[in-house]
């Protein structure tokens, strides 16, 4: 998942869907937090701040702060447990598989 923005200005997406086992997912993530706002702009000149946060082993922040702007984004390794589309998923977070 991947929170954009500044404090309650967040807006929370699914950024994508990871198949495979936890540790690959993780790796995945770190791939995508890495690519973030790379450390170029455009033109080739460096920023003058990008900076990775790590605020637990499945959560990252990234910010990067320029001249003029600053960009910054939470990054979350989530776990999908329910879902009414999917027959192995519960239908809720409680564990009902049952429709409302």
């Amino acid at each position: 998942m991947k929170a954009h923005g500044e404090a309650e200005a967040f807006r929370y997406a699914v950024h994508r869907e990871l198949e495979g086992t936890e540790a690959q997912a993780l790796a995945e993530m770190l791939r995508i937090v890495d690519a973030f706002a790379e450390a170029l702009t455009e033109a080739g000149r460096s920023r003058q701040k990008r900076r990775v946060f790590r605020v637990s082993e499945r959560s990252y922040v990234v910010r990067v702060e320029n001249r003029l702007s600053h960009d910054e984004a939470h990054f979350t390794l989530a776990e999908l447990i329910a879902d009414t589309h999917d027959d192995d998923l519960p239908s809720s977070a409680a564990g009902s598989t049952k429709e409302p």
